[in-house]
């Protein structure tokens, strides 16, 4: 078997199973509205339900950095992209997204400059972390900090945003 064939093979082998679904498991409900009260209500559904997620996090990991998420954009983001960026390709990036309604990103990609996600935690409580910084966010009176990759928000904007990557994490859990 030449190169060729190899990979052809191991690539169509990948594929296959990378598409067979679970048995006994349904995919976790999108937040139907973008907004944080709708977000809440997902929250209290998973928090009943017997949740998993398929990705490379845990659901420790995901409800701390959606947490994390929020609270940066309260507090302020470890890093930033560079002014260029979030001008151009961060501001577009926001546009189609806000656009469509959803959004698409590296699912296990941590939050630059964002401490580490601990493999370990009770995932109960950072599903509380995140309700609570949610809550946070609506009373929050303040200004709001620039987003690393998207740059200055308003807060509908940011509030669509925080539902945005709700969702777009949500594509990884299933229940049962």
């Amino acid at each position: 078997m030449n190169r060729r064939q190899f990979v052809t093979l191991t690539g169509a082998s990948l594929l296959s199973i990378s598409v067979v679904p679970a048995v006994n498991a349904e995919p976790v409900s999108k937040v139907s509205g973008l907004t944080v009260a709708d977000a809440l209500q997902a929250l209290d559904q998973l928090q009943k339900a017997e949740v998993s997620t398929l990705g490379k996090w845990n659901l420790f990991q995901v409800y701390t950095h959606l947490a994390q998420s929020v609270e940066y954009s309260m507090t302020g983001y470890p890093e930033q992209k560079s002014w260029l960026f979030k001008s151009t390709v961060g501001s577009l990036a926001f546009s189609v997204f806000s656009g469509k309604g959803s959004m698409n990103h590296g699912l296990d990609e941590a939050i630059p400059g964002a401490p580490a996600l601990s493999e370990e935690g009770d995932p109960l409580q950072a599903l509380q972390r995140l309700r609570q910084s949610l809550l946070d966010f609506i009373a929050f009176d303040g200004d709001l900090q620039p987003h690393f990759a998207y740059g200055e928000l308003s807060k509908a904007e940011y509030e669509q945003a925080h539902v945005m990557h709700l969702n777009n994490h949500l594509d990884e859990f299933e229940l049962g």
